[in-house]
């Protein structure tokens, strides 16, 4: 994916509350906003990838 693709996927999760940024300097660390959505992120991934190996 692009940088400007990845930027919009990221504004758009975190005007929905799913991920928050930190700055620093001129670098953003996005983290998910709480545990339960990291579960349903490992989980979504799993799934995918059980899909893959049909």
């Amino acid at each position: 994916m692009t940088q400007p693709l990845i930027s919009q996927h990221l504004r758009v999760l975190k005007a929905a509350g799913v991920v928050r940024g930190e700055r620093n300097g001129r670098e953003v660390l996005y983290r998910l906003v709480d545990d339960h959505l990291s579960h349903i992120v490992v989980d979504a991934v799993a799934h995918a990838e059980e899909g893959r190996n049909l």
